[in-house]
């Protein structure tokens, strides 16, 4: 495969130095970004606005709420509402963020987004928080494990995940100016801060954190960081595996995953959502039809969380490291 010239840059200016040392690590909620972000590209431009369903502390918003109240909107809980004055906002000039936890902010409100938001092609950001089982304790029905699948079959939206608080930031002010409805997930757990001011965002570039020539893993979110832990652990056993951060689920960056399978010859794609319409799908569906390779996925099973610690989640339903590595030991095999 030949690597462009941003992939030579040194890995110690994209990632953070000691990356698995997790006693050196910061650990902040993606959601932390996200609040910062906000803050920061209103500071850019007047016309950003916010309105949040009743949760505006949970989700960060109350940062933004704090410093410009009168560009701040509380809708209470009224999901389709909030959709819909969005929509109104954005139509007229305005560029707004609509925040709530996902599973309400796609979940309940998908119809208002699909004919409010993406019909009339308006940019809307729809900012889902406490996605994925590492929300923890508060259980299946606030688990977010369906929403980038309901946002990613909506023509018009980008879908953006962020690895880390850091990302979280950019990619925040990075959806705030690109003229389309938008959907940002964020989570509430504390995760490891890994990238740097010097690590690379591009919406629609995927970015090769690792390389190697044994398979290829593909993730977006919090559990990249997973998928880095497996392949230095299986990196004394003698296996490379290449890690892409694919924080852009749509549009998706079919060259660089394209070139990576033609190189390394087998995907483990790893998510913090149900494996069906999610990244490993997008994944699926572009290697398909440009070059099938073997392909293992890691994700939720067709099954709603549970209540739990995020790490012992994470374990309960396979998407540790040591089930990345068993997954990548097993699409090698496949090869």
């Amino acid at each position: 495969m030949k690597i462009e010239n941003r992939e030579l840059l040194n890995l110690k200016a994209k990632l953070v130095d000691n990356l698995f040392d997790k006693e050196y690590l910061q650990y902040v909620p993606t959601r932390d970004g996200y609040g910062k972000g906000l803050v920061e590209a209103t500071e850019r431009d007047e016309r950003v606005v916010a309105l949040c369903a009743d949760l505006t502390e949970s989700t960060r918003t109350h940062w933004f709420a704090e410093k410009f109240p009168e560009r701040f909107v509380q809708m209470g809980v009224s999901e389709q509402a909030l959709a819909v004055i969005g929509s109104g906002m954005a139509n007229y000039g305005k560029i707004p963020f609509i925040a709530s936890y996902a599973v309400f902010s796609p979940g309940r409100n998908n119809e208002q987004i699909r004919t409010n938001i993406c019909i009339n092609n308006v940019p809307v950001k729809i900012v889902g928080a406490h996605g994925g089982v590492s929300v923890g304790p508060d259980g299946a029905t606030h688990q977010a494990l369906e929403d980038i699948a309901l946002m990613r079959v909506l023509p018009r939206m980008v879908v953006v995940v962020p690895c880390d608080a850091f990302e979280a930031q950019k990619a925040t002010v990075a959806v705030a100016f690109n003229g389309q409805p938008s959907y940002l997930r964020i989570g509430r757990e504390k995760s490891p801060i890994f990238t740097t001011a010097e690590t690379p965002f591009e919406i629609g570039r995927a970015e090769i954190f690792r390389d190697g020539k044994d398979a290829v893993i593909i993730a977006c979110g919090i559990l990249l960081y997973n998928a880095l832990s497996a392949a230095e652990e299986l990196s004394k056993e003698g296996i490379g595996c290449m890690v892409i951060n694919s924080h852009t689920v749509k549009p998706l960056d079919e060259k660089t995953i394209i070139e990576a399978a033609k190189k390394c010859g087998a995907v483990v794609s790893v998510e913090e959502h149900q494996i069906a319409g999610g990244l490993g799908s997008a994944v699926a569906e572009c290697l398909a039809k440009n070059y099938p390779v073997p392909q293992e996925f890691i994700g939720m099973r067709d099954r709603f969380g549970e209540s739990g610690k995020p790490e012992e989640l994470f374990e309960h339903f396979g998407m540790g490291v040591g089930a990345v590595k068993e997954a990548i030991r097993k699409v090698i095999k496949r090869k």
